[in-house]
């Protein structure tokens, strides 16, 4: 389990982390999300060492990271895929941490089957392309077989292969009780993969809580309505306040209202004898709840959203 309690982080005048807290709990993906410059990278350092908070703590499994004696046994990271040297093989780099790390040799060779780099195992990281690189960094957090495994953008540079590999192999770790901690951009990610999520935004908490529960958040709820007299119950929906828009071309038997909910529109169907063929309550996407509840939160703005 990882448990961030009033952390906090000052670089001079600027506030990167401002009083976060949040529990990540074992056994389930948890999604990092946030703005650009929202302090989701500078958080992960804080929890593992890296950098030293101002204010508050952090722990991994109930003590700070650093104080850890086990290392690579206690949790395993991927913050930055280009921070490797480069002249080293993989097996090279591996092998130096499970040395320094006390880990078995055969550890090497198990991970770099895990991700798919047994071939590619004697040659030099300097040739490796991105994805390579993320793989092996995913390895190199394999490597001490923890319970807890921290990741950031780990999916840059990915193929849409790699991509479904390493869906499912977060879903499997969770699945065995690991603490699964996911910092990623992606949505389409977040939702295919995270149960739980944590948002901030400006270095604050904006939410903690599990993926649907986030998205249901978002004002940005509506209703796709079918029925052969899609004109006449537009008209019946305008006058009760509600915006109404057709779903696909002009003359389609399927629209779009948001204002109204699914029962009341249901309602003044049947009271002007209406027929309907479908009545659906249409949440909005992951992305459309970031994109609404972390509007205020984004440092750059450009084009039209400017």
């Amino acid at each position: 389990m990882i448990e961030v309690n009033e952390l906090t982080k000052r670089y001079g005048d600027k506030t990167a982390v401002d009083r976060l807290s949040f529990t990540v709990r074992p056994g389930r993906v948890t999604g990092f999300l946030g703005p650009n410059g929202a302090g989701k990278t500078t958080t992960l350092r804080m929890i593992l060492g890296l950098d030293a908070p101002t204010g508050g703590a952090a722990t991994v499994g109930g003590v700070p990271f650093g104080s850890h004696p086990r290392g690579l046994r206690h949790a395993g990271a991927l913050l930055d895929a280009h921070q490797v040297h480069g002249g080293r093989s993989a097996a090279a780099h591996l092998s130096a941490l499970a040395r320094s790390n006390g880990l078995p040799l055969r550890r090497v060779e198990a991970v770099l089957g895990e991700v798919g780099l047994t071939e590619a195992a004697g040659r030099r990281i300097g040739g490796f392309s991105l994805g390579m690189k993320q793989r092996l960094g995913i390895a190199t957090a394999l490597l001490g077989d923890p319970p807890v495994l921290m990741f950031d953008e780990p999916i840059n540079g990915m193929d849409p292969e790699g991509v479904l590999w390493v869906r499912r192999l977060f879903r499997r770790l969770a699945e065995e009780g690991r603490t699964v901690f996911l910092s990623s951009h992606l949505m389409s990610e977040m939702e295919n993969t995270a149960d739980d999520l944590v948002v901030i935004g400006r270095g604050r908490l904006i939410a903690a809580e599990p993926v649907r529960d986030f998205a249901a958040r978002s004002a940005r709820r509506s209703v796709v309505v079918g029925t052969s007299r899609a004109a006449e119950l537009s008209a019946v929906l305008t006058g009760a306040g509600a915006s109404v828009e057709p779903e696909g071309s002009a003359g389609a038997e399927r629209i779009t209202v948001t204002g109204l909910p699914a029962d009341r529109i249901g309602a003044l169907a049947s009271e002007h004898g209406i027929p309907l063929t479908e009545l659906t309550t249409r949440t909005a996407s992951l992305e459309e709840a970031f994109m609404e509840l972390t509007a205020d939160s984004v440092e750059y703005l450009a084009g039209e959203r400017r």
